[in-house]
């Protein structure tokens, strides 16, 4: 008796445990449209690779699917792309985290208007539910987790109004106005990511095309004994600091 029971113990820790890193299969589905009347030769193609999900069920594979539209994260139309707007060169993405319930991808879109540009946002998903995790599905104490995330951004503000008055190269005598409405704000902690290590947020400071090279990075990484404290133990990310 005692040893059909050690059986099923073992069974259901087993069962457990894989329910719990709950991984999915990622794979890419590239396909590549044809504008009917391009606006020039670089213009006649564009090429999307969209996710494609295998989870537990094939209705969970497509809600999962769904969420990472580029057409939401960017509030783009395909449709438009291949007849009117003609912006869209690519769109790409890349997992970053794939474990534990959780699926963070991050979809890039590239394009051209004037000058070329591109934009990246990162969306996480709950592998069990198929639901987009927002910030307040997983974070408490908003306006403390705010707060330590602007120290760090102040940080980098100041080291990079540093170096660009450090580079005589660089035709910028008052960098200080490039930041003077930089601020992280509460909306800001919307596309962050995850991974192993923490959580990363980001944020855009819209530099001008002419100098970009001089925008910081905008990355603020925060390890899982830093988030803690702002992590809602119930939520999705819950299991990540235990």
């Amino acid at each position: 008796m005692k040893t059909k029971l050690s059986i099923i113990a073992v069974l259901l820790l087993a069962f457990c445990a894989a329910n719990y890193a709950q991984v999915v299969v990622v794979t890419g589905h590239k396909v590549t449209y044809t504008r009917p009347k391009p606006i020039s030769d670089g213009k006649r193609t564009f090429t999307v690779n969209y996710p494609r999900i295998r989870a537990t069920t094939v209705a969970l594979s497509r809600k999962i699917e769904a969420a990472f539209s580029y057409e939401k994260a960017f509030a783009i139309s395909i449709n438009e792309e291949i007849n009117e707007i003609q912006w869209l060169y690519k769109a790409d993405f890349k997992v970053l985290y794939n474990n534990n319930g959780l699926l963070n991808i991050a979809l890039t879109i590239d394009g051209s208007g004037a000058y070329p540009d591109g934009s990246t946002r990162s969306v996480i998903v709950d592998t069990k539910t198929g639901n987009r995790i927002l910030p307040g599905d997983v974070f408490v104490y908003i306006g403390g987790l705010v707060d330590m995330v602007w120290k760090v951004h102040q940080k980098e503000i100041a080291v990079a109004i540093a170096e660009i008055k450090a580079n005589k190269d660089l035709e910028e005598p008052e960098p200080e106005r490039l930041f003077e409405n930089a601020r992280f704000r509460m909306d800001n902690l919307k596309g962050f990511a995850v991974d192993a290590k923490g959580v990363t947020f980001f944020y855009d400071y819209g530099f001008p095309h002419a100098i970009q090279a001089m925008e910081p990075p905008g990355e603020f990484k925060f390890t899982w004994t830093q988030m803690k404290p702002y992590i809602r133990v119930n939520g999705a990310l819950g299991r990540m600091t235990r």
